[in-house]
């Protein structure tokens, strides 16, 4: 399967900013969502974008 133009992933602090269909992971604090996000976005091969403090986004483009 070849996903293209997607958001793969989810990653936050706060719970209650998101909602949806792709997976989302919870993260304890800041530095955890830092690594989290660097971690899938490897693991994916898609690229992380910030969208604040505490909200990140996996994309494939």
């Amino acid at each position: 399967m070849n996903i293209e133009k997607a958001i793969l992933a989810i990653i936050t602090t706060k719970k209650e900013l998101v909602a949806g269909g792709a997976p989302i992971f919870i993260c304890n604090n800041k530095n955890d969502l830092e690594r989290i996000a660097a971690n899938l976005e490897a693991i994916t091969d898609g690229i992380a974008h910030a969208l604040g403090e505490e909200l990140y986004i996996i994309v494939k483009h």
